[in-house]
Protein backbone atom coordinates (compact mmCIF):
# COMPACT_ATOMS: atom_id res chain seq x y z
CA UNK A 1 0.00 0.00 0.00
CA UNK A 2 1.43 3.37 -0.98
CA UNK A 3 1.77 6.18 1.53
CA UNK A 4 -0.22 9.39 1.07
CA UNK A 5 2.62 11.39 2.60
CA UNK A 6 5.46 12.34 0.23
CA UNK A 7 8.95 11.59 1.57
CA UNK A 8 11.53 14.22 2.44
CA UNK A 9 13.75 12.99 -0.39
CA UNK A 10 12.10 11.54 -3.49
CA UNK A 11 14.04 9.40 -5.91
CA UNK A 12 14.53 10.61 -9.48
CA UNK A 13 12.65 9.01 -12.37
CA UNK A 14 14.61 8.48 -15.58
CA UNK A 15 12.79 7.83 -18.87
CA UNK A 16 15.52 6.32 -21.01
CA UNK A 17 15.32 5.75 -24.76
CA UNK A 18 17.41 2.68 -25.58
CA UNK A 19 17.15 2.88 -29.37
CA UNK A 20 15.36 0.70 -31.91
CA UNK A 21 17.03 -2.65 -31.24
CA UNK A 22 20.74 -2.68 -32.00
CA UNK A 23 22.45 -2.27 -28.59
CA UNK A 24 25.25 -0.31 -30.30
CA UNK A 25 22.66 2.38 -31.00
CA UNK A 26 22.14 3.07 -27.30
CA UNK A 27 23.58 6.43 -26.38
CA UNK A 28 26.46 6.84 -23.96
CA UNK A 29 24.16 8.77 -21.63
CA UNK A 30 21.51 6.05 -21.66
CA UNK A 31 24.10 3.40 -20.80
CA UNK A 32 25.58 5.55 -18.03
CA UNK A 33 22.24 6.27 -16.37
CA UNK A 34 21.12 2.65 -16.58
CA UNK A 35 24.42 1.53 -15.05
CA UNK A 36 24.09 4.04 -12.18
CA UNK A 37 20.44 3.25 -11.41
CA UNK A 38 19.79 0.28 -9.15
CA UNK A 39 16.05 0.02 -9.86
CA UNK A 40 14.75 -0.58 -13.39
CA UNK A 41 11.05 -0.48 -14.27
CA UNK A 42 10.66 -2.36 -17.56
CA UNK A 43 7.52 -2.38 -19.73
CA UNK A 44 5.89 -5.61 -20.89
CA UNK A 45 2.81 -6.11 -23.06
CA UNK A 46 1.35 -8.76 -20.76
CA UNK A 47 1.84 -10.00 -17.22
CA UNK A 48 4.88 -12.24 -17.08
CA UNK A 49 5.87 -11.29 -20.62
CA UNK A 50 9.30 -10.30 -21.89
CA UNK A 51 10.50 -6.73 -22.29
CA UNK A 52 12.20 -5.78 -25.56
CA UNK A 53 13.56 -2.62 -23.93
CA UNK A 54 15.16 -4.70 -21.17
CA UNK A 55 16.64 -7.16 -23.68
CA UNK A 56 18.33 -4.29 -25.51
CA UNK A 57 19.52 -2.52 -22.36
CA UNK A 58 20.98 -5.56 -20.63
CA UNK A 59 23.21 -6.30 -23.63
CA UNK A 60 25.07 -3.15 -22.62
CA UNK A 61 24.37 -2.92 -18.88
CA UNK A 62 23.98 -6.21 -16.96
CA UNK A 63 21.00 -6.44 -14.60
CA UNK A 64 22.97 -8.38 -11.96
CA UNK A 65 22.27 -6.98 -8.52
CA UNK A 66 19.50 -4.66 -9.71
CA UNK A 67 15.84 -4.58 -8.76
CA UNK A 68 13.84 -5.09 -11.96
CA UNK A 69 10.15 -4.20 -11.79
CA UNK A 70 8.11 -5.79 -14.57
CA UNK A 71 5.31 -3.36 -15.43
CA UNK A 72 2.40 -4.49 -17.59
CA UNK A 73 1.17 -2.05 -20.25
CA UNK A 74 -1.60 -3.80 -22.27
CA UNK A 75 -1.36 -3.14 -26.00
CA UNK A 76 -4.56 -1.21 -26.57
CA UNK A 77 -5.13 1.87 -28.68
CA UNK A 78 -5.07 5.22 -26.92
CA UNK A 79 -6.88 8.22 -28.40
CA UNK A 80 -5.86 11.47 -26.76
CA UNK A 81 -8.82 13.68 -25.93
CA UNK A 82 -11.09 10.65 -25.50
CA UNK A 83 -11.85 8.49 -22.49
CA UNK A 84 -9.15 5.91 -21.83
CA UNK A 85 -10.02 2.23 -21.47
CA UNK A 86 -10.55 1.28 -17.81
CA UNK A 87 -8.23 -1.73 -18.11
CA UNK A 88 -5.45 0.51 -19.36
CA UNK A 89 -5.98 3.04 -16.58
CA UNK A 90 -5.91 0.30 -13.94
CA UNK A 91 -2.69 -1.16 -15.39
CA UNK A 92 -1.02 2.24 -15.54
CA UNK A 93 -2.06 2.93 -11.94
CA UNK A 94 -0.63 -0.37 -10.70
CA UNK A 95 2.63 0.35 -12.53
CA UNK A 96 2.82 3.88 -11.14
CA UNK A 97 2.20 2.64 -7.58
CA UNK A 98 5.08 0.16 -7.90
CA UNK A 99 7.45 2.85 -9.06
CA UNK A 100 6.24 5.35 -6.45
CA UNK A 101 7.00 2.80 -3.72
CA UNK A 102 10.69 2.91 -4.67
CA UNK A 103 10.77 6.65 -5.32
CA UNK A 104 9.35 7.17 -1.83
CA UNK A 105 12.29 5.22 -0.43
CA UNK A 106 14.59 7.75 -2.07
CA UNK A 107 15.63 5.29 -4.79
CA UNK A 108 16.18 6.45 -8.36
CA UNK A 109 14.23 4.46 -10.96
CA UNK A 110 15.07 4.05 -14.66
CA UNK A 111 12.37 3.21 -17.21
CA UNK A 112 14.08 1.90 -20.39
CA UNK A 113 11.86 2.29 -23.44
CA UNK A 114 12.28 1.38 -27.10
CA UNK A 115 13.48 4.05 -29.49
CA UNK A 116 12.95 7.53 -28.10
CA UNK A 117 10.98 8.16 -24.92
CA UNK A 118 9.09 11.11 -26.44
CA UNK A 119 7.73 9.26 -29.50
CA UNK A 120 4.71 6.98 -28.95
CA UNK A 121 6.18 5.62 -25.73
CA UNK A 122 4.35 4.21 -22.72
CA UNK A 123 6.85 6.16 -20.62
CA UNK A 124 4.70 9.28 -20.58
CA UNK A 125 1.56 7.45 -19.50
CA UNK A 126 3.54 6.19 -16.52
CA UNK A 127 4.92 9.67 -15.86
CA UNK A 128 1.45 11.25 -15.92
CA UNK A 129 0.20 8.78 -13.31
CA UNK A 130 3.23 9.32 -11.08
CA UNK A 131 3.01 13.11 -11.30
CA UNK A 132 -0.65 12.92 -10.35
CA UNK A 133 0.37 11.37 -7.01
CA UNK A 134 3.86 12.87 -6.60
CA UNK A 135 3.95 16.13 -8.61
CA UNK A 136 7.35 17.06 -7.17
CA UNK A 137 9.07 13.92 -8.49
CA UNK A 138 12.27 14.97 -10.31
CA UNK A 139 12.32 13.62 -13.87
CA UNK A 140 15.03 13.27 -16.51
CA UNK A 141 14.17 12.23 -20.06
CA UNK A 142 17.02 10.70 -22.07
CA UNK A 143 16.37 10.80 -25.84
CA UNK A 144 17.12 7.77 -27.97
CA UNK A 145 17.57 6.91 -31.63
CA UNK A 146 14.19 6.28 -33.26
CA UNK A 147 13.19 3.31 -35.37
CA UNK A 148 12.42 5.62 -38.29
CA UNK A 149 15.95 7.07 -38.19
CA UNK A 150 17.44 3.57 -38.11
CA UNK A 151 15.22 2.43 -41.00
CA UNK A 152 16.23 5.36 -43.19
CA UNK A 153 19.90 4.95 -42.28
CA UNK A 154 19.88 1.27 -43.21
CA UNK A 155 18.84 2.29 -46.73
CA UNK A 156 21.35 5.19 -46.90
CA UNK A 157 18.31 7.40 -47.38
CA UNK A 158 17.26 10.70 -45.79
CA UNK A 159 14.00 11.05 -43.93
CA UNK A 160 13.62 14.62 -45.17
CA UNK A 161 15.70 17.15 -47.10
CA UNK A 162 15.43 20.80 -48.06
CA UNK A 163 11.83 21.93 -47.84
CA UNK A 164 10.38 18.43 -47.38
CA UNK A 165 7.44 18.21 -45.01
CA UNK A 166 7.68 15.02 -42.93
CA UNK A 167 4.79 13.39 -41.05
CA UNK A 168 5.00 10.60 -38.50
CA UNK A 169 1.71 8.73 -38.45
CA UNK A 170 0.35 5.71 -36.57
CA UNK A 171 -0.99 3.45 -39.31
CA UNK A 172 -4.22 2.96 -37.35
CA UNK A 173 -5.47 6.20 -38.94
CA UNK A 174 -8.62 5.77 -40.97
CA UNK A 175 -8.02 5.52 -44.73
CA UNK A 176 -9.40 8.92 -45.73
CA UNK A 177 -7.21 10.80 -43.29
CA UNK A 178 -4.18 8.74 -44.25
CA UNK A 179 -4.95 9.21 -47.95
CA UNK A 180 -4.93 12.97 -47.46
CA UNK A 181 -1.57 12.82 -45.67
CA UNK A 182 0.02 10.63 -48.33
CA UNK A 183 -1.36 12.82 -51.09
CA UNK A 184 -0.27 16.18 -49.74
CA UNK A 185 2.99 15.59 -47.84
CA UNK A 186 6.48 14.88 -49.18
CA UNK A 187 7.59 12.19 -46.74
CA UNK A 188 5.61 9.99 -44.37
CA UNK A 189 6.68 7.52 -41.69
CA UNK A 190 4.01 4.94 -40.85
CA UNK A 191 4.37 3.35 -37.43
CA UNK A 192 2.71 0.15 -36.20
CA UNK A 193 1.79 -1.10 -39.66
CA UNK A 194 1.71 -4.80 -38.77
CA UNK A 195 -2.07 -5.19 -38.53
CA UNK A 196 -2.95 -3.09 -41.58
CA UNK A 197 -0.28 -4.02 -44.06
CA UNK A 198 -2.63 -5.34 -46.78
CA UNK A 199 -4.88 -2.27 -46.62
CA UNK A 200 -1.82 0.00 -46.69
CA UNK A 201 -0.43 -1.74 -49.75
CA UNK A 202 -3.81 -1.30 -51.48
CA UNK A 203 -3.75 2.41 -50.66
CA UNK A 204 -0.17 2.84 -51.87
CA UNK A 205 -1.03 1.08 -55.12
CA UNK A 206 -4.05 3.32 -55.57
CA UNK A 207 -1.87 6.43 -55.06
CA UNK A 208 1.00 5.05 -57.18
CA UNK A 209 3.38 5.25 -54.22
CA UNK A 210 4.54 1.64 -53.96
CA UNK A 211 7.89 2.54 -55.51
CA UNK A 212 8.44 5.25 -52.89
CA UNK A 213 7.95 2.99 -49.87
CA UNK A 214 10.35 0.83 -47.85
CA UNK A 215 9.14 -1.41 -45.04
CA UNK A 216 11.48 -2.52 -42.25
CA UNK A 217 10.53 -5.28 -39.83
CA UNK A 218 12.43 -5.59 -36.50
CA UNK A 219 14.89 -2.83 -37.34
CA UNK A 220 18.26 -3.42 -35.69
CA UNK A 221 17.08 -6.66 -34.07
CA UNK A 222 17.73 -10.30 -34.79
CA UNK A 223 15.55 -11.31 -37.73
CA UNK A 224 15.46 -7.84 -39.30
CA UNK A 225 13.88 -7.85 -42.73
CA UNK A 226 13.67 -5.03 -45.26
CA UNK A 227 11.02 -4.96 -48.00
CA UNK A 228 12.11 -2.60 -50.78
CA UNK A 229 9.00 -3.81 -52.61
CA UNK A 230 6.34 -3.56 -49.93
CA UNK A 231 3.98 -5.76 -51.95
CA UNK A 232 6.08 -8.73 -50.84
CA UNK A 233 4.70 -8.21 -47.32
CA UNK A 234 1.09 -8.76 -48.43
CA UNK A 235 -0.57 -11.49 -46.38
CA UNK A 236 2.35 -11.82 -43.97
CA UNK A 237 2.08 -11.71 -40.18
CA UNK A 238 4.49 -8.88 -39.52
CA UNK A 239 6.15 -8.26 -36.19
CA UNK A 240 4.80 -5.42 -34.06
CA UNK A 241 8.06 -3.54 -34.67
CA UNK A 242 7.43 -2.75 -38.33
CA UNK A 243 7.92 0.72 -39.81
CA UNK A 244 7.32 2.05 -43.31
CA UNK A 245 9.09 5.08 -44.77
CA UNK A 246 7.59 6.76 -47.85
CA UNK A 247 9.49 9.50 -49.73
CA UNK A 248 7.96 10.95 -52.87
CA UNK A 249 10.71 13.36 -53.88
CA UNK A 250 14.02 12.55 -55.50
CA UNK A 251 17.39 13.86 -54.43
CA UNK A 252 18.83 16.32 -56.95
CA UNK A 253 22.56 15.63 -57.19
CA UNK A 254 25.18 18.15 -58.33
CA UNK A 255 25.47 16.97 -61.93
CA UNK A 256 21.77 17.41 -62.51
CA UNK A 257 20.86 13.72 -62.48
CA UNK A 258 17.91 12.70 -60.33
CA UNK A 259 18.53 9.91 -57.81
CA UNK A 260 15.49 8.43 -56.09
CA UNK A 261 15.72 8.81 -52.33
CA UNK A 262 13.42 5.99 -51.29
Amino acid sequence: MKSDTPPSRTGRLYLVGVGPGDPELMTYKAARILSETKVWAVPTARKGGTSSARQIAEQVVPTNGRIVLSLCFPMKKVYLGQETDDQLLAAWRRSADEVIRHLDLGEDVAFPTLGDATLYSTAFYLLAMIQEERPQTPVTVVPGITAMAACAASQSSPLALGDDVLAVVPAAFEDERLRAILTTLDAVVLMKVHRRIDALIDLLEELDLVGCAVLTERSGMEGERVYTDVREARGRQLHYFSTMVIRKKKVQVSNGIDAHAA
